[in-house]
Parts: structure tokens; C-alpha cells; sequence
């Protein structure tokens, strides 16, 4: 018997599954953990049903929104790696595509919403930070990048300059992250022009810190 075609339904799916996870993606941006499940499907153009039949709530639409941030956190790491000559010069523009995904304004909520043990997650993670340190690595072999620091306070760094600032008002504040990373980046580069008190941070250092600041949190409630 011949198999029947995969009917378009299945592709038309997948397009709206993209788009529900990129509309969550803005409005937790724009509004934060209080983001209206009704809004982002507004938002996607989908109907609040299509909506729950690929997210059952809003902690596994979280998930899927964390997983995409990081896959496209980690394409651009390897594109620029690959497209670039200059490694510095592709270390610039992993580090300008990073803030432009605003995971500062996601860290919060990403850190309450989801299963950080979850085999997707631990994959994703551990792709960016392969590309990541890729990235490093290449630009400190060329002799431009300092040799003091480590991924976590790249990340550091790019999670506080895309953070919101409260109290903010009407400033837009962010017409000044992408002139205050230059800044930072130029502050990278070798020859050291002085010595960072501490040690490099990795990755492991940043969850380490997070969790147990998660459990002296519990512990006081």
C-alpha cells in the first residue's frame, strides 16, 4: 500500500508552533512573567485553542521559548565563528546578536519557569556554551582576547547590559546597550590594560551561584 502525503496541516502546524513561541519570546520581554497567554496568542495570530494544543501552560510554553532563545544564541556563535575572519571581529558580533535576543530581560523568568535538568535544556545549554568558548578560544589563540576571563562573564556582562532598569521611566534605554557592549568589548582585548580582581567565570560558577541563591531564597520564606 502506498503511504498517503503528509497533509499540509502538519507544516502549517509547525509555522504556528514558531510563531506562538516567538510572540511569547516578545511579550515576556515587553511585559514580563504577567504576559497574557490570550495576548501572545493575539500576537501569533493563532486562536487561544491552537495555542494549548502545542503548549499545555505557560511553564511548558516557557520551556520552548528558553530552548529557542538558546538554539539562536548558539547559531549565531557558530556563524560568526565560521563567516569571520578576524576571530575578535566574530567575537563582536556573537556578542551584539546575543543582546539583541535580550536575555536579561528573560533571566528572570526563565530561572522560575522551568525544569533546568530537563535533557532538552541540558543539550542546548551545553551546545552554547560549546560555541561559545569556541568563539574565546579562537580570539584568544590570535593573541586579542585577554586571557583572564571565561564564558560566565561574557555572559554576565551581556545578561546585566539587557537587563530592564527599574524605574526606567521614558528613557529608552536600549539606543545605549549596543554603544555600552563596545565599550565592554574594547575592555577585552589584549594587552590587559589591568588585572581583574577574582578568577574567570564559567558557566558551571554562574548556576552554581544561581542555585544556591534559589535555596537560601526558599529557606527564608
Amino acid at each position: 500500500m502506498v503511504a498517503a502525503p503528509q497533509p499540509r496541516l502538519r507544516a502549517d502546524a509547525l509555522r504556528n508552533r514558531e510563531r506562538i513561541v516567538a510572540a511569547a519570546r516578545e511579550a515576556l520581554v515587553e511585559h514580563g512573567a504577567e504576559s497574557s497567554l490570550d495576548e501572545i496568542a493575539r500576537r501569533a495570530g493563532v486562536g487561544n485553542a491552537t495555542l494549548y494544543r502545542h503548549f499545555a501552560d505557560r511553564r511548558e510554553l516557557i520551556h520552548h521559548v528558553t530552548l529557542s532563545v538558546m538554539a539562536r544564541i548558539a547559531d549565531q556563535a557558530e556563524s560568526a565563528r565560521v563567516e569571520e575572519p578576524d576571530a575578535f571581529l566574530a567575537l563582536r558580533r556573537f556578542v551584539h546578536a546575543a543582546a539583541d535576543e535580550r536575555i536579561g530581560a528573560l533571566c528572570p523568568l526563565l530561572a522560575d519557569g522551568i525544569d533546568k535538568d530537563h535533557p532538552e535544556l541540558v543539550e542546548a545549554r551545553d551546545r552554547l556554551e560549546r560555541e561559545s568558548e569556541a568563539l574565546m578560544a579562537a580570539a584568544r589563540a590570535s593573541g586579542q582576547l585577554r586571557t583572564d576571563i571565561a564564558v560566565g562573564d561574557l555572559m554576565v556582562a551581556i545578561t546585566q547590559l539587557t537587563r530592564p532598569l527599574p524605574d526606567a521611566g521614558c528613557i529608552d534605554f536600549d539606543q545605549f546597550v549596543h554603544r555600552h557592549l563596545q565599550l565592554f568589548l574594547d575592555g577585552l582585548m589584549a594587552p590587559a590594560r589591568s588585572e581583574l580582581p577574582g578568577s574567570a567565570a564559567t558557566l558551571e560558577d554562574l548556576r552554581r551561584k544561581a542555585q544556591t541563591s534559589r535555596d537560601d531564597l526558599s529557606r527564608n520564606r
